[in-house]
């Protein structure tokens, strides 16, 4: 489980990385849901539920 996790948070940074012309207008939007999805990781990694 921690694997799989693990290995959907780096799809999930390098995806959210503006580093595509047509990426440049996205804004804060991936990086804001990347954020929220670490933070409750986060928060279950510490709760112990995961």
């Amino acid at each position: 489980m921690g694997t799989i996790l693990i290995v959907i948070l780096i799809l999930l940074l390098i995806g959210g990385l503006p580093v595509f012309p047509y990426s440049s207008s996205w804004g804060y939007g991936p990086s804001g849901i990347i954020g929220v999805v670490l933070v409750v990781l986060l928060i279950l990694l510490l709760l112990g539920k995961i």
